[in-house]
């Protein structure tokens, strides 16, 4: 495996790459489905429950990983944004050295960082990023999205926080601008779901409503919605719980498995 830390630009964000290697003694030129993931943290921190260990869940699957860590408040869209749009266009323009597919380039977030996920989701294709980023829009076009617990809304069912600490002092400019579900087109990447029924944080409204534009829209989706379980619960697992035992639900441990196959028979 090949780990290395990528500046993006002059801020503090950065990209940390999980590569596999091939091998001769299986298939030498394998090009592999990589996963860029944001963990959340509401546009305040970047969680390192939501990094690392989903990183290494995905090694296991043979995709490789890449996760970034992004600006947060005080910086302010689209900064972070469009750091993300710079990764996925990285990992596109090292597809044969890394050994990707570039047909298979999933953008993954968790939480808020589900928000930034699903910004570049919608906004791929708009003029305004071609203003900070050099290339062509296909470039950062992500060829899938797995949005976790994912912030979307700044309706009723908004997480505040996260669009107050994304737009600051733009927030009653940009919050319809920035509430997803409405932002959704037929060129919005098809898109993996899942949720909690109990997550009193961000609540499961936020993915039914991109599910349901993805649906106007005629966009396939998968959407699981969990019965147990409150907010960032990352994997359900040990290696993400934290030291009061929070974390720990293993109803929700399934999803990778069920992205897994997601991916294996719709990219």
């Amino acid at each position: 495996m090949k780990h290395e830390r990528i500046k993006l630009d002059d801020s503090t964000a950065y990209v940390d790459s999980y590569l596999l290697a091939n091998s001769p003694e299986m298939i030498a030129d394998r090009k592999r489905p990589l996963v860029v993931i944001c963990p959340g943290g509401g546009y305040e921190m970047t969680s390192d429950r939501e990094a690392e260990p989903v990183a290494i869940r995905f090694l296991g699957m043979g995709f490789h990983a890449l996760i970034l860590r992004y600006s947060v408040a005080p910086s302010r869209f689209p900064e972070s944004l469009v750091q993300l749009a710079k990764t996925v266009q990285l990992a596109r323009n090292n597809a044969d050295e890394w050994g990707v597919d570039p047909d298979k380039i999933i953008v993954a977030g968790f939480s808020a960082g589900g928000h930034l996920a699903a910004s570049l989701g919608v906004f791929w294709q708009k003029d305004f990023l071609k203003e900070y980023l050099e290339g062509e829009n296909s470039q950062w076009q992500p060829n899938a999205l797995l949005l976790s617990y994912p912030v979307i809304s700044s309706g009723p069912f908004a997480h505040n926080g996260s669009f107050h600490s994304l737009l600051g002092d733009k927030y009653e400019e940009l919050k319809d601008f920035a509430s997803l579900e409405t932002q959704v087109s037929e060129n919005t990447p098809q898109t993996f779901l899942w949720h909690t029924v109990e997550d009193d944080a961000v609540p499961m409204e936020n993915s039914i409503a991109f599910a349901q534009s993805l649906r106007k829209y005629k966009v396939p989706f998968e959407l699981h919605l969990f019965p147990k379980g409150g907010h960032g619960l990352s994997l359900g697992t040990d290696a993400t719980s934290i030291s009061n035992g929070y974390g720990l639900q293993e109803e929700i441990t399934v999803w990778p498995d069920l992205f897994e196959t997601w991916v294996k028979h719709n990219l």
